[in-house]
């Protein structure tokens, strides 16, 4: 057996125990000289120097191939391990370098997506153009149908207001920012498009949410634009800066801050559709300073017109630089400002089939329609139309009065609560169990009911605690009507119940006009002059109902004439609506004779929009009962608690008021025969020719809502 033969196959080379003899002197490779300075053995040597085999290395320079491939420390045993283990830590420190790397460079375009760089190297940004924001409002609302929208003056919203005037939107100014929302309000119920409002920032924004709440409440949708600080100033102490948003976290269905010019069409298309779909509401956009003024104007208030000096003021000077930039990048570029599509929830026909099996059975049915049964996109006389034909008795509510017109055999007015508890068969189309229906403690629990509604927590209100539904459709009212009277084609409801009803209706109204015949305390009957209110209204007519005890009362006397005729603040039960509900339906029915039917206690919150009649020539009468005190309050609160306190006021000459702002004023205190009539006439008259009035009518006490509570 050969020297090398007994070298084990698989050993590495350098792992053979170097046993040479001293006569053998093969020269040693310099690679190998640190392993061993003695002449290697013949066998050792066959093993560095393998006979030929095919590679890339000639057969003396094999062990490079293999140095290449496994590098150097199978030269060196004694530190192979402890370079193996730097090796793993450097190849770690290596993927943590990469990883922070690459942490790094997210990060840095996540800065430059949020400074707008990239956006920037897409989009271009034009110094020197004299457009603003507030054009790109203006055009926005063009768009979706606005006409005139209601505003008090402000430098943060100057550019929404001059560009609106620019392009035909008539823009009227109130004297309380309160008004201006119940004005937008009153828009949108009558006209079916959205209501715009705007406000300046701070004090002009937090003015309206008193208004912004009852549009909520009263399911109206209503769009408010109000100014802001810009948005580089927030926190810094700008003038009137608070936190916008917050204010309406309750009260809005959509409520934003425009970052950018580019922004500002599709912010208001959404919140437009926002407050249209399904059950419609208020919503808010706020538009900061920067994003409504031209470039040079912006660039100037925030100091770039000062050059750079020193490292900290160059690196401001870029930030403000860039800032602007970013603020106007792809500014004007084309967008689409058409209307977004609506959502609004529909009933199923299986639904539909349900309640009309329902109804072909009952044999004393009744519908009681509240003011969502009036939302788009069923028109109301469509509506009217349908419930002719299905020949139902309904009570009507809200903004549904006047519905089936002022003397339709179907309208019950009387004896509602005695009604529910008869009928066996229900149908609450946008009617809600609330306060108004006692919490649906009237409902019998012998009556089959259903309920229709757009929103499931008012279509369920107290439901399995005073009523349960038979069957609850989460839908629009209206188009449920509609459907149900085309499914019960040739049905006939039964004429002695209807009867019954309509004879019940006629007992109660012959009562009170025999309460009405009775002389008051002093002055006037609040129920006479209503009496001859009513008999001298024009069919044109559109009636705004702002007070308590004596606007209570004309909704048992005064009988709205048409679909949309008649406009009170809803279920919030606001005070001070009537300026700006009068304001807002005069603009949208200037041919109509627009009543405000006021409390004195309510006048005082909005008398000054007689201002705002004159100026802006909207011809409105405003009759005032005067009984010189709270007196919706004062009834209970002395029957209680045995005093009159903080509801006592004056027989004020609210007619001379409003002839100090320019309208024309009559009082009436005595005469409840033909004196009164021919101040109506005269009211009327005046009217006609293009003056607001105002009618002072002195009225006494009556116990005709004796037991009414006001909680």
């Amino acid at each position: 057996m050969s020297p090398a033969s007994s070298v084990p196959r698989g050993v590495p080379w350098h792992q053979v125990s170097p046993m040479v003899s001293s006569a053998s002197s093969v020269p040693q490779h310099p690679l190998a000289l640190s392993v061993s300075q003695r002449p290697l053995r013949a066998g050792t040597i066959r093993r560095l120097f393998p006979p030929k085999r095919k590679g890339i290395f000639p057969p003396r320079f094999r062990h490079l191939g293999r140095v290449l491939r496994e590098g150097f420390l199978p030269f060196f045993p004694r530190f192979s391990g402890a370079f193996l283990a730097r090796r793993s830590r450097m190849d770690a420190l290596g993927g943590f370098a990469c990883a922070c790397a690459g942490l790094v460079l997210l990060l840095l375009l996540a800065a430059a997506h949020r400074l707008g760089l990239l956006y920037q190297l897409r989009h271009k940004v034009d110094p020197k153009s004299s457009r603003h924001g507030g054009e790109l409002v203006a055009e926005v609302l063009r768009a979706h149908g606005v006409r005139c929208l209601f505003a008090l003056a402000g430098g943060h919203v100057s550019p929404v207001l001059v560009a609106c005037e620019k392009l035909g939107l008539r823009v009227v100014d109130t004297r309380h920012e309160a008004t201006a929302v119940f004005a937008a309000d009153a828009v949108a119920r009558l006209s079916g498009r959205i209501g715009v409002a705007v406000v300046t920032a701070g004090p002009g924004v937090t003015n309206t949410v008193t208004a912004v709440k009852n549009a909520q409440m009263a399911e109206s949708p209503v769009l408010l634009l109000g100014g802001a600080a810009a948005t580089l100033q927030r926190g810094r102490g700008a003038l009137q800066e608070i936190d916008q948003l917050s204010l309406f976290k309750t009260l809005c269905k959509r409520r934003t801050s425009v970052r950018a010019v580019r922004d500002i069409v599709p912010a208001l298309r959404q919140a437009i559709a926002t407050a249209q779909s399904g059950t419609p509401g208020p919503v808010f956009v706020e538009l900061p300073l920067d994003v409504l003024y031209p470039f040079h104007v912006v660039e100037k208030e925030l100091g770039q017109a000062t050059s750079p000096g020193g490292l900290r003021r160059s690196l401001v000077h870029w930030y403000l630089r860039n800032y602007v930039h970013n603020l106007f990048a792809g500014a004007w570029e084309p967008r689409d400002m058409t209307p977004l599509p609506v959502q609004v929830p529909l009933a199923t026909a299986e639904q539909v089939q349900q309640v009309a099996e329902l109804v072909s059975r009952a044999s004393k049915p009744l519908v009681l329609l509240g003011s969502q049964a009036t939302l788009p996109p069923t028109p109301v006389e469509e509506l009217r139309a349908a419930l002719e034909a299905l020949g139902l008795p309904c009570y009507l509510g809200g903004m549904a009065r006047g519905l089936l017109g002022k003397a339709s055999a179907l309208h019950v007015r009387q004896n509602r609560r005695d009604a529910l508890r008869q009928a066996d068969l229900v149908i609450l189309a946008g009617t809600v169990c609330d306060f108004r229906l006692s919490y649906g403690r009237v409902l019998s629990r012998r009556s089959t009911v259903v309920a229709v509604n757009r929103d499931r927590a008012q279509l369920l209100r107290n439901s399995d605690v005073f009523w349960k539904p038979r069957l609850a459709v989460q839908g629009d009212a209206a188009s449920f009507l509609v459907k149900l009277s085309q499914s019960l084609c040739g049905y006939s409801c039964p004429r002695e119940w209807l009867e019954g009803l309509q004879e019940g209706d006629r007992r109660k109204e012959a009562a009170n006009r025999e309460k009405a015949a009775e002389p008051a305390s002093a002055h006037l009957n609040p129920l006479a002059l209503l009496h001859r209110l009513d008999a001298l209204l024009p069919d044109d007519c559109l009636l705004v109902a702002d007070g308590g005890d004596f606007v209570a009362t004309a909704a048992y006397v005064v009988r709205p004439r048409a679909p949309l005729g008649w406009l009170d603040p809803g279920a919030f039960g606001t005070l001070g609506v009537g300026g700006g509900f009068a304001l807002g339906a005069k603009l949208c029915r200037p041919e109509a004779e627009v009543w405000i039917l006021y409390g004195d206690g309510s006048l005082g919150y909005s008398v000054m929009e007689f201002d705002t009649f004159v100026r802006h020539k909207t011809p409105v009468i405003a009759l005032v009962g005067n009984d010189a005190c709270w007196s919706q309050i004062s009834r209970e609160q002395v029957a209680l608690l045995g005093s009159n306190v903080a509801c006592g006021l004056e027989y004020t000459d609210y007619h001379a008021v409003a002839e100090g702002l320019g309208a024309k004023g009559f009082v009436v205190g005595s005469d409840a025969g033909e004196g009164l009539d021919a101040v109506l006439r005269a009211a009327q008259a005046t009217c006609h020719q293009g003056r607001p009035v105002l009618v002072n009518a002195l009225i006494g006490k009556s116990d005709f809502r004796q037991g009414s509570i006001s909680v």
